[in-house]
């Protein structure tokens, strides 16, 4: 398997596999992280995560209507996101296992008008988590993307 990219724990991106909903819950698992990219006009919106110390795109674990309350808390939004397909992780060991593990993480889109931006902003909920919110264009070049979330908003 190649590898599309690798953060600075070591944790890879292996691959993006386009597949449907559906077909993904039959076929992949374990399914252990829901991951939405927020596409604001032509740039994307990033969550600065205040325990990890960097800009990642938004998500939580799996569970039915995740994508829908991560919206809600992350962006304060109701929105239904496209379902864009699944990644394919290796993770290392980290605060959930203690050892090297593949992992498969749900991937969906949103694309809002920039008029959401003062929205979200407003009406977000989770501030404790995700610090502060920022467009990539906006983010100060000595400040981390996580590489794995830089990669993945690619994908939409």
């Amino acid at each position: 398997t190649r590898m599309l990219a690798i953060d600075q724990s070591g944790n890879k991106l292996l691959e993006f596999v386009k597949i449907s909903e559906e077909d993904a819950a039959l076929q992949f698992s374990p399914i252990t992280v829901c991951l939405i990219v927020v596409k604001i006009g032509k740039d994307y919106l990033m969550g600065f995560n205040h325990w990890r110390k960097g800009w990642e795109i938004f998500g939580g674990c799996p569970e039915k209507g995740e994508m829908i309350r991560e919206t809600k808390e992350e962006l304060g939004i109701d929105c239904i996101p496209e379902w864009l397909g699944l990644a394919h992780f290796e993770m290392q060991p980290d605060y959930f296992s203690n050892v090297v593990r593949e992992e498969y993480g749900a991937i969906f889109g949103v694309s809002l008008g920039e008029e959401y931006l003062e929205q979200i902003e407003k009406l977000r909920i989770d501030r404790e988590e995700i610090e502060k919110i920022a467009l990539v264009g906006e983010i100060s070049s000595d400040e981390e993307i996580r590489e794995l979330d830089r990669k993945l908003i690619e994908f939409y």
